[in-house]
């Protein structure tokens, strides 16, 4: 089983929060040969008529020295999970949880937005201090 984020507690319980059900920790993802885990999966029922929505959270905190670097890894980790992600269970959307500090030094510059926009990277962007959900984007 793959290493728990530093913050996998603090975005599980903002979900909650937000009355998101957990109902994968992990979520787990086949590709192929290899078998791989979405940190989270989620659902909530918002309305009978409307149904449920379902998503699967990966987290980052982005501790290391190298924003960039982690960036790379991070953004080639969602596109490998999306494309598997399509195949198993295409009406979960798939979220790159970032924290909002992280968010508002580095997601903002413009060559990361550029980046975000044109692989459309759906952010969560968490409140490490408080546990909450600061933003969904889009």
């Amino acid at each position: 089983m793959p290493a728990k984020d530093a913050f996998h507690t603090i975005v599980k319980t903002a979900l909650q929060k937000e009355r998101w059900q957990i109902t994968h920790d992990p979520y787990p993802l086949q590709a192929g040969s290899f078998n791989l885990a979405i940190d989270l999966g989620a659902q909530k029922v918002i309305a009978a008529e409307r149904g449920e929505h379902k998503i699967a959270v990966e987290i980052k905190s982005f501790l290391g020295p190298s924003k960039i670097s982690e960036f790379y890894g991070a953004l080639g980790q969602f596109l490998a999970y999306r494309a598997a992600l399509q195949v198993q269970e295409s009406d979960r959307l798939l979220y790159l949880a970032v924290p909002n500090n992280v968010y508002e030094q580095f997601f903002t510059t413009s060559f990361i937005q550029s980046l975000v926009e044109e692989h459309q990277v759906y952010l969560l962007i968490y409140d490490i201090d408080q546990e909450v959900i600061k933003r969904w984007q889009p």
